[in-house]
């Protein structure tokens, strides 16, 4: 048994038209700063990951989404130093609003298979083959 709590955070792969994944890059003063990111958070008390994941959007990225929008595709397991994170990767390919790095540092839409030229933070890496294998 892990001494550290389990913390569960949702991602999301926003794909646009031309299949490209939105991706944010963390900012100064946050752990991981200037590594990118999926989009998403944690999953609050009481929050179903979908509701979690349709708030986190419209906080970071100013977009708005509804829950048949999003797909479930993978997750990722990761044990940090204080904590072990359990984090659902959906997918969404449709959203109102053009986003906009509201807590971010900087967004950039990348191609699955360039996702890699991106330092990524650990949890996040293991995602990108299941991107790749989708689009």
């Amino acid at each position: 048994m892990s001494p550290y709590p389990t913390l569960l955070v949702v991602a999301c792969a926003l794909v646009d038209a031309d299949r490209r994944v939105l991706i944010a890059q963390r900012p100064e003063g946050k752990s991981l700063a200037g590594l990118w990111e999926f989009p998403g958070g944690k999953v609050e008390a009481g929050e179903s990951p979908e509701a979690a994941l349709i708030r986190e959007l419209e906080e970071e990225l100013g977009v708005q989404t509804k829950t048949a929008c999003l797909a479930p595709l993978s997750f990722a397991s990761h044990a940090y130093e204080t904590f072990h994170l359990l984090m659902p990767l959906y997918v969404c390919r449709k959203w109102q609003g053009q986003p906009q790095a509201k807590e971010h540092a900087a967004l950039k839409w990348v191609r699955p298979q360039a996702l890699r030229d991106y330092p990524m933070p650990p949890a996040d890496e293991p995602l990108i083959a299941a991107l790749c294998d989708l689009l």
